[in-house]
């Protein structure tokens, strides 16, 4: 979808600023919600990135990385009916009141941690399915001007420009919230596709610059004078 979140190729938000020895939480918080995530076995109706990106722009921009990891887990969580919004509030009220409150703790932590580690599997490998692929390295390629309303892994700034496929990753489930146009199954051909820094924005850029993308084959069509 088009939202605040898709700032790829943007100007004015200023230099990324790199803090020396990053931990990889700042708050125990943050701890938390990635165990939140990486645990409750509950799906998250819709994705749950699309539920970041649904995020109303002010607080999508003011809310830290974990912060919005919170927000979509407590929304899936009431959407698909494993708890309400006001059992939310009242213990919500609880933690306000009496901040030290002791927290629930599991029983048995050896056995979430056996159930943690039964859960993760390697997403990354490429599938077994009967699939050609449609583009080999080397060819020119565009990435397609669609505007799909759930979440998409394909950038505004690279829709309609033309790129070099480089790398061929084999099949792989998209990770969009619904098919492409003109797509009929979900396994596709992952590749990686090159695009020079003046194709996306023109004479001003590095000319020496290039930008890797990884895309489904769903996002492209052939490089062609009549694309759509």
């Amino acid at each position: 979808m088009d939202g605040i979140h898709d700032m790829g190729g943007m100007h004015g938000f200023g230099p990324i600023v790199r803090e020396e020895n990053e931990p990889l939480f700042h708050h125990g918080w943050e701890r938390r919600v990635l165990g939140m995530a990486v645990a409750i076995p509950v799906p998250v109706p819709g994705g749950s990135r699309n539920n970041i990106e649904n995020m109303d722009p002010a607080h999508y921009l003011s809310s830290t990385y974990y912060e919005k990891w919170l927000h979509s887990r407590i929304k899936g969580l009431i959407d698909a009916g494993a708890m309400t919004a006001d059992e939310l509030e009242t213990r919500m009220a609880l933690f306000r009141e009496k901040p030290d409150a002791e927290t629930p703790v599991h029983p048995d932590p050896d056995g979430v941690r056996a159930e943690i580690s039964s859960r993760r599997t390697d997403s990354s490998a490429p599938l077994r399915v009967d699939v050609r692929p449609q583009f080999h390295k080397g060819d020119q390629v565009r990435a397609r001007n669609i505007h799909p309303e759930g979440h998409t892994r394909l950038p505004r700034y690279v829709r309609g420009k033309t790129g070099t496929i480089s790398r061929f990753y084999g099949i792989h489930n998209l990770q969009d919230a619904e098919l492409p146009a003109g797509c009929v199954r979900r396994e596709q051909p992952l590749y990686a596709v090159r695009f020079e820094s003046r194709e996306l924005w023109g004479e001003s850029a590095e000319a020496q610059d290039a930008v890797y993308l990884d895309m489904w084959e769903g996002y492209l069509a052939p490089a062609q004078p009549d694309f759509e």
